[in-house]
């Protein structure tokens, strides 16, 4: 910069009210903050990624699938992960000649934000990490366990039975006053952790789909299910992880065709 410039640039500071030169100052502390602050970390399966599939994939890429993959298992999703990218990220972006995934216009397609997009897109460019998910820090209330499942709930479960508990009509039985599900605690305590195949009638109505099993611990269930029973003007009944816990180890009835997870797996939501 040449010498004669400089008392330009001091005559216009000069010239600045008291406003402005406070303005400037403020934008050189942002910008100082911004340079300063920590990097915010990298997407990881568990974390992050694991609870998007569920909520938006799992109703086809789940462990009973048999002819798509089932990323609910984090190697299988490692190992699809630039597919998954080009798919979720490139194809919805017109980048990619196959089709976007979800399928556009679907309900999982229409609740899969912008941001969730970009945190699978990151995930998978940042290396695919398996992370490890948040434990549980110690016994919860049921109005904490509410709150829990109030999350887990909108994350996983609404985008088949709807944010409402409705259901989708011939396709996915309501929760909402839901006489299956009031009926008997521990049969749907089995049913969130083993998934349901075949027909069920609920309130009078018959629905015949798959429900997935999904990889949820005794205390996301037991947040979930406490959470539906306590909404949709339900019984108001608590469900706790030392019943899951039970039910878990209870040996599969003959005619229940899912098959249960092999172990519980750490939360990726508390």
């Amino acid at each position: 910069m040449q010498t004669s410039t400089f008392p330009k640039i001091i005559r216009r500071i000069a010239t600045l009210g008291t406003t402005s030169l406070a303005v400037l100052a403020g934008f050189a502390a942002a910008s100082a903050r911004a340079q300063n602050a920590p990097a915010s970390p990298s997407p990881t399966y568990l974390r992050d990624v694991l609870p998007i599939f569920m909520g938006n994939c799992s109703s086809c890429h789940n462990q009973q699938s048999r002819f798509v993959y089932n990323w609910l298992d984090y190697k299988t999703a490692y190992g699809d992960r630039w597919e998954i990218r080009r798919r979720i990220w490139d194809s919805w972006q017109g980048t990619y000649y196959k089709e976007a995934m979800p399928i556009a216009n679907s309900p999982e397609s229409l609740t899969l934000t912008d941001e969730q997009r970009k945190i699978i897109r990151d995930w998978v460019e940042q290396g695919g990490a398996c992370g490890v998910a948040p434990t549980s820090d110690g016994p919860k209330t049921k109005t904490e366990r509410v709150e829990m499942g109030r999350k887990l709930f909108s994350s996983i479960c609404a985008a088949c039975h709807q944010p409402t508990g409705q259901g989708r009509p011939n396709i996915f039985p309501p929760l909402a006053g839901s006489d299956f599900l009031n009926a008997d605690k521990s049969r749907a305590i089995r049913i969130v952790i083993s998934g349901r195949q075949g027909e069920v009638i609920v309130n009078g109505q018959k629905y015949n789909n798959n429900m997935p099993s999904f990889p949820l611990n005794d205390g996301d269930i037991a947040n979930v299910l406490t959470f539906v029973y306590n909404s949709f003007g339900n019984s108001g009944l608590e469900v706790k992880p030392e019943e899951v816990k039970a039910v878990r180890a209870r040996p599969v009835a003959p005619n229940a065709t899912p098959t249960p997870a092999a172990s519980t797996p750490k939360s990726a939501f508390e």
